[in-house]
């Protein structure tokens, strides 16, 4: 978030194994503050031609320490979800 605004910075597909192996820009410095990521679900489910309860999953979360890494899972179905800070 910037200045009470959220900035788009990147954005990524899924691979074969469903991660995104780097969201952030090559070359830019990860930063204290405060990020959202949206998972477009029901793009994903669309394409299984499967319908979803959410299409759309925005996680927001902290970054206190930008030395860290930061890893985060989404579990899904096409009914619930859950997400955690992994390591």
């Amino acid at each position: 978030m910037n200045g009470g605004a959220w900035k788009k910075i990147a954005s990524g597909e899924t691979d074969a194994q469903g991660r995104i192996r780097s969201l952030f820009p090559k070359g830019e410095r990860f930063t204290k503050g405060e990020y959202r990521v949206i998972f477009k679900t029901g793009e994903y489910f669309g394409k299984l031609k499967q319908d979803t309860f959410f299409p759309e999953i925005p996680v927001m979360f902290r970054v206190v320490d930008a030395t860290q890494h930061y890893h985060i899972p989404l579990l899904l179905s096409q009914f619930g979800y859950a997400t955690y800070r992994g390591n």
